[in-house]
């Protein structure tokens, strides 16, 4: 029945975001392993940002890499949105990298050691756009459906991987076999419709981005590892934008960092199949006596002993 004013609240987490500074610096150095990082980038509003107007536009960031197995998630706040922001982040890494078409991004695809690439789920919203602008009344099957049935049938390659629960060289295999001749066709068909789309029409950029991108989008063949997408990036940031349009705004940058530290190590909890609340509480109570590089280690979400955890009682 105690009253805690939000400011109150607001510290306590802002506090607890400054207690886990060390297992996001583990993240960090996870994210670094590879073999592959995705990421994805919301905006945000945040106050009080020392020489901006409180109308400025912020970013929150996400990187999602480490081991396959146990990935890690990283949300990181900025002021901005340039490319120095990955570039910086990712310093000294090497591997794969996958985006959308945002061209912030090309400074870290273009570095040696980085192979980057595309996401096809981009791809197809675009082509969506059109089905979506057309008549409604209309049955008739354009471009747009065309290219849309390319796309299902790439889809349909990985569905059937899934559902063999096919492992990375096998998937690599079948790839190959099905999903190369595939692309090839797609390709050919979008350079021979794309002199006859008017450019400026939904149609025609939908067929200029994905030739743009062509290099990127078919380079999820090379290693079973990789996915034709960036989903997993886009569906961890998901939250944070629902979020958004309830809270609207963050008080202050050490409201943002704390912020990006919580939902960091909610979001790592669920990519590693845990409870994020038993989790949470399996953390806050033995962070306080964590000193060494190790005991912090094994408070992170790959590492926790999950029997533990799953067997907690409140």
């Amino acid at each position: 029945g105690v009253e805690l004013s939000r400011a109150t609240m607001a510290n306590w987490v802002i506090q607890v975001g400054q207690r886990c500074e060390p297992l996001m610096d583990l993240l960090k150095k996870e994210i670094r392993s590879g073999p592959l990082v995705n990421m994805d980038e919301t905006p945000v509003q945040v106050l009080n940002e020392p020489g901006r107007p409180n109308t400025s536009k912020s970013y929150m960031w996400v990187f999602r890499g480490g081991d396959v197995e146990r990935p890690a998630l990283v949300f990181h706040y900025d002021p901005s949105r340039s490319g120095d922001v990955p570039q910086k982040y990712l310093d000294g890494y090497q591997g794969y990298i996958q985006t959308d078409g945002y061209q912030g991004y090309n400074v870290v695809g273009e570095r040696a050691g980085i192979v980057h690439l595309g996401c096809w789920v981009h791809v197809r919203r675009k082509f969506m756009d059109v089905v979506k602008a057309r008549d409604k009344g209309s049955k008739k099957n354009g471009n747009a459906d065309v290219a849309l049935t390319h796309i299902r049938h790439l889809y349909a390659i990985e569905k059937e991987a899934d559902e063999k629960g096919l492992k990375a060289v096998e998937r690599y295999q079948l790839r190959q076999e099905k999903s190369v001749p595939l692309l090839k066709q797609f390709r050919k068909w979008l350079e021979d419709i794309s002199p006859k789309t008017p450019p400026q029409g939904l149609l025609g950029k939908a067929v200029s981005y994905t030739l743009n991108q062509w290099e990127r989008l078919e380079r999820y063949i090379l290693d079973g590892l990789l996915r034709p997408d960036n989903n997993l990036a886009e569906n961890a940031i998901r939250p944070f934008v629902v979020g958004r349009k309830n809270w609207l705004f963050a008080g202050h940058p050490r409201g943002a960092d704390a912020s990006a530290t919580i939902y960091s190590l909610i979001e790592t909890a669920k990519a590693n199949d845990l409870e994020p609340y038993r989790y949470l509480r399996y953390l806050f109570e033995r962070l306080p006596v964590a000193e060494a590089e190790e005991d912090y280690r094994a408070l992170l979400p790959q590492y926790v002993d999950r029997d533990l955890i799953t067997n907690m009682k409140f």
